[in-house]
């Protein structure tokens, strides 16, 4: 997700320019050797990270959106509806983000937007894969010094439901669709009208995807996240459904995605499921299983949308319980699963490529310690930081972050409240999810988005 190893983000909405970051931001070793327990208690949190959070007024509105450490900054960006370059108005649903590039100029934020359903597509059917789907993905070209917005337009179009997605090694961006649709599909009791089938991941460059075309061989399913090794150009990619699958994809051709290549299916040694009852710190060793039909929607006689799952599980692979973020951290590939562990509540999952060994490095007791752990990023000094999707149950909506040792910390809360003081918003949206952390490669800004109202910080 990065340029670099450690650029690995990703899902998000809301942009946070944290102007005043100190040079320890959320820095801490990403790999935490084995015997070392992440293991955190409520007490321990509060006395973590940059102390404690309170409202700050945003730079660009004036408004206090957010809960941040003392002496850290923001500014608020790309709100929903803003105008685009072309007059189109901004889509809603902001979600996985990432810095597709970054200089002394300008910042290039590519954005996902998982708008679901079957209606007009953002741009003309020309430029468009389906021109009944209204997902896709936007970018912001930002002034480095200011965080003014320069440009923004569409930069992919017919889609559905682009959540997250994840940074190649050569610095373009692969959107995830959420969805297994095809026309004549059925949706809150209306048939769903579309071109094409859905179900796939897209490549998004600097300057956009006007002729998309999905990259099939990475499988037809609910796609969340995915991260690669650049040291041997595999991509990993997690399921979001509730019993989840944890996928690989070796190109046949590096760096050339549409030239196809193989999809596998983790296996665990002596576990069918590693949902729940998996004592903290555990390691189990590893292989992986070759998918037949990776274009399958669903299993035979059905509409599962589980037709990849299902041959995995079939030929001996393991389930998660609903694989959200994906990132790629000095060796290792950190994941998360949003309700997996005994309380329903999030695990934080570790494979090693080299040794093939999988650890379960954090499981959250509760909501109050961390509600549903989805899309991660990792700073440049090595530091993980958790967006929360919580299902607007439990605290407001926080970005925590991990220290060496293993303890939670909250870095940010969503304070979002409007009564139209922007775009005409009104609501309490301190519930809603924080998605698409990434950072800048020097560490300089972090960007964010909370999807409902649709905002970048």
């Amino acid at each position: 997700m990065w340029h670099t190893s450690r650029r690995n983000i990703l899902c998000g909405a809301t942009a946070l320019g944290l102007t005043s970051v100190s040079s320890s931001l959320l820095g801490f070793r990403s790999r935490v050797d084995a015997g070392e327990n992440l293991r955190a208690t409520a007490a321990k949190s509060s006395l973590k990270g940059y102390g404690p959070i309170a409202p700050v007024k945003d730079d660009n509105t004036g408004l206090e959106l957010l809960k941040l450490p003392a002496g850290f900054t923001y500014k608020s960006l790309g709100w929903r509806n803003e105008p685009l370059a072309d007059g189109t108005l901004t889509p809603p649903m902001h979600d996985g983000m990432t810095v597709l590039k970054a200089d002394d100029q300008e910042i290039i934020l590519c954005r996902n937007h998982e708008v679901d359903g079957s209606f007009k597509s953002i741009l003309p059917a020309g430029k468009s894969y389906d021109s009944k789907a209204p997902g896709g993905c936007t970018n912001l070209v930002l002034n480095s010094k200011t965080l003014q917005v320069k440009k923004a337009f569409v930069s992919l179009s017919g889609t559905v439901r682009n959540c997250a997605g994840g940074l190649t090694p050569w610095g373009t961006w692969l959107s995830c669709e959420e969805a297994v649709y095809q026309n004549g599909d059925r949706q809150n009791g209306k048939n769903l009208e579309f071109d094409n089938p859905h179900g796939w991941v897209f490549e998004v460059p600097l300057e956009g995807n006007t002729s998309p075309q999905p990259i099939k061989d990475m499988g037809r399913m609910w796609h969340e996240a995915l991260a690669f090794d650049p040291a041997t150009g595999i991509a990993y990619l997690t399921e979001d459904r509730d019993t989840a699958g944890f996928y690989r994809f070796t190109p046949k051709t590096k760096g050339v995605l549409l030239d196809g290549g193989k999809l596998e299916m983790l296996k665990v040694e002596g576990r069918d499921s590693v949902m729940k009852d998996v004592p903290l710190g555990s390691i189990f060793n590893t292989s992986w299983v070759e998918l037949e039909d990776v274009t399958r929607a669903h299993t035979p006689g059905t509409e599962n949308s589980l037709g990849v799952f299902q041959q995995g599980k079939k030929a001996g692979a393991v389930t998660f319980a609903r694989l959200e973020g994906c990132i790629y951290a000095e060796g290792f590939i950190y994941f998360t699963a949003t309700s997996g562990g005994n309380a329903k509540c999030g695990q934080v999952w570790e494979y090693s490529p080299k040794d093939e060994k999988l650890r379960l490095v954090y499981e959250s007791p509760d909501r109050l310690q961390l509600n549903f752990p989805d899309n991660l990023t990792v700073s440049p000094r090595g530091g993980i930081l958790v967006c929360e999707d919580g299902y607007l149950q439990g605290p407001d909506m926080r970005l925590t972050g991990v220290t060496h040792d293993g303890q939670l910390y909250p870095f940010a809360q969503n304070n979002v409240q409007l009564k139209s003081e922007v775009g005409n918003f009104q609501g309490d949206f301190r519930k809603e999810e924080f998605a698409g952390a990434c950072f800048t490669p020097d560490g300089k800004y972090l960007f964010v988005n909370v999807q409902t109202p649709g905002i970048t910080f």
